[in-house]
């Protein structure tokens, strides 16, 4: 069986998510201290919180994250995907800095926190998307937005009157915008297929 990290920083979204990577027959641990995250085949960062305190959890005891990870596969949901950036408007702590980019807020002529279905637009094949057809729905819950200075690491974008970057990737970091084990079949085959790169 694939063995599983969830990084607990006090997100709020920690039995939703091991119950669903659960259901693919993953074993899943929660760990709340960095450097008991090695040894996993893959690591999950949980979605729901705020920027800063979450970055101080992973800073708290001045370990790397990077460095601990190393080519581990690692996939964050919503606010777990916002911390792989250079910095956010939520906060004022340095992000994680594996993607170059800001996490920025919806425009105020939007209807915030932006909670509800969205459609997938496939921008390039990737490997958590197989099977997965375009304009798929999945279930968001988020105020922010990925802001990347390179296109190529996005993957899907939605459209929510502005285009949101919904899904993410550089190297071994996959990340999405909105929460996969709320997105029903569609989500739970995402999952599906993170968890076999995991089992590589």
């Amino acid at each position: 069986m694939t063995k599983i990290a969830i990084f607990d920083y006090g997100a709020g979204n920690i039995f939703s998510l091991k119950n669903a990577l659960e259901k693919q027959n993953a074993t899943v641990e929660v760990q709340t201290q960095v450097d008991k995250l090695t040894g996993y085949d893959g690591i999950f960062l949980p979605g729901v919180g705020n920027f800063d305190p979450a970055i101080q959890s992973i800073n708290r005891d001045s370990v790397d994250f990077l460095q601990v990870v190393g080519s581990t596969p690692v996939f964050g949901i919503c606010l777990g995907m916002e911390m792989f950036f250079e910095k956010s408007q939520e906060g004022k702590e340095k992000g994680l800095g594996i993607i170059d980019g800001d996490v920025i807020v919806l425009p105020d002529t939007l209807k915030v926190p932006h909670m509800g279905w969205n459609a997938l637009e496939i921008k390039q094949e990737n490997k958590i998307l197989e099977g997965v057809e375009n304009n798929s729905w999945v279930y968001f819950v988020h105020s922010y937005r990925a802001n990347p200075k390179n296109l190529d690491v996005i993957v899907a974008e939605s459209d929510y009157d502005v285009k949101v970057p919904s899904i993410v990737q550089k190297e071994n970091y996959f990340g999405t915008q909105f929460h996969p084990e709320k997105s029903g079949d569609v989500g739970a085959l995402m999952l599906k297929n993170f968890l076999r790169e995991c089992s590589k």
